[in-house]
């Protein structure tokens, strides 16, 4: 049976907020979403792929074999291609990026022309039926690691800053900043095995317990992405069972519906390993005594779990 690593997270405490874009109007927001009853902020799974991308790009300059292929360029503010056509990908010694491994691509190119062209029609008497249209290309894999999204443990209650540009002044100069000071949760899951790779999922790991800047449309203030509770589950199971499993709004962080799962034997404690703030908790200890492996430290409980797979799956971490 194949291995699956699923984890959930919850941030730091910070305030989050989006900085102003070029063409934005009078008012800076957040994503919002209903959620359970109340309105919470929101951050894209799409936002936290980008900083495990930057993560390993960073790496990269001492470590080649953490290389990606999609790149952020800090003085053009957009993305450059080592390889766009992903040639790489489908030859038999070609190389591969850990993005595309991980993370999964698509590049979608439109028909050339029309099948219904009228100049390779001439002679033909037209027909009835309605033209067949050209196809277009599409060079995808389907990303192993998956992300949710973040959503606040607090409810959003609609703070607000009011601010003023410096310098010339214009029909946008005072405006508004959406703010909120909140904790994120979110999770993962990953099947190793689906990898070209398979070692590549300690790369996940590591970049997961380090994330830093989390960004969206536009740069999001510093905000620490990194885990302040992190649960991880090593397991033949692919099915999580611990998506959201942090209670919103109460900190120490409370996981109440996790502990009912374990006593219910929909998952094995043995399976889970809990670190950070979590571990010195009622929970936590409740998690312990069950058979789980409990760890004071983010960063311990990512090398617990990286130790469980290096012994199911060989390689190097």
């Amino acid at each position: 049976m194949s291995w699956h690593l699923h984890g959930a997270i919850v941030t730091h405490h910070g305030a989050a907020a989006n900085n102003r874009g070029e063409n934005e109007g009078n008012v800076t927001t957040l994503q919002k979403l209903l959620w359970k009853g109340g309105v919470h902020t929101t951050v894209s799974a799409e936002a936290i792929r980008w900083a495990l991308r930057y993560y390993w790009q960073m790496r990269a300059e001492d470590e080649p074999e953490f290389a990606t292929n999609r790149q952020w360029d800090d003085d053009k503010d957009d993305n450059s291609w080592r390889e766009p056509y992903f040639d790489g990908w489908d030859s038999e010694d070609g190389l591969t990026y850990i993005d595309d491994d991980v993370l999964g691509f698509m590049r979608a190119e439109g028909a050339k022309r029309d099948a219904s062209d009228p100049s390779k029609e001439k002679g033909k008497a037209k027909k009835s039926k309605k033209p067949k249209k050209a196809k277009g290309t599409v060079d995808k894999r389907r990303g192993v690691l998956e992300f949710t999204r973040a959503v606040s443990l607090d409810a959003f209650t609609g703070d607000m800053t009011f601010n003023a540009k410096s310098g010339t002044k214009e029909r946008t100069s005072l405006y508004a900043t959406e703010l909120h000071a909140t904790r994120y949760q979110f999770a993962f899951s990953m099947t190793p095995a689906r990898l070209r790779v398979p070692e590549r999922a300690f790369a996940v790991v590591d970049g997961i317990a380090r994330l830093g800047e989390v960004a969206g449309n536009h740069s999001r203030f510093l905000y620490d992405f990194s885990p302040d509770a992190l649960i991880l589950r090593w397991t033949h199971d692919p099915a999580p069972r611990l998506l959201y499993c942090f209670d919103e709004a109460r900190w120490p962080p409370s996981v109440d519906e996790l502990v009912r799962r374990v006593s219910a034997g929909d998952i094995d404690a043995s399976e889970l390993i809990v670190g950070g703030v979590l571990a010195d908790t009622e929970h936590g200890r409740t998690l312990a005594d069950a058979g789980a492996q409990v760890a004071p430290g983010v960063l311990a409980a990512a090398d617990a779990v990286k130790a469980r797979m290096e012994e199911a799956l060989g390689g190097s971490r």
